[in-house]
């Protein structure tokens, strides 16, 4: 796992490709995230499936609550078979596009 901070945005790569234990090292860590918008980054992982990402939807729920975006990064997926609940993107500059988004929502009270 490593984690890359900048401004208000937590980028946490997968480096291991088991998304079980990556998402439990996350679920552990989280609390020294929740004031920051969290980018999780799986796009290393090419066996990552739709429902893998559904392990991350409590942790998504969280950070909506804490009004801070939550955003995942994986490629080569069905992106209309995923949850309307998770935000997932193919690349990182979308990713940060999205989050630049979100905030200016909130900023103006939406």
């Amino acid at each position: 796992m490593k984690v890359d901070q900048k401004g208000h945005t937590v980028t946490i790569k997968d480096t291991q490709g088991d998304v079980n234990a990556f998402l439990e090292k996350v679920t552990q860590q989280i609390k020294t995230f929740e004031k920051h918008n969290i980018i999780i980054d799986l796009s290393s992982n090419s066996e990552i499936k739709e429902n893998d990402l559904k392990l991350f939807l409590p942790l998504s729920k969280a950070q909506k609550k804490s009004k801070k975006s939550f955003v995942i990064v994986a490629s080569d997926l069905d992106f209309n078979a995923i949850s309307d609940k998770l935000v997932v993107v193919p690349s990182l500059l979308e990713a940060h596009d999205i989050i630049e988004m979100e905030e200016i929502e909130r900023d103006l009270g939406f």
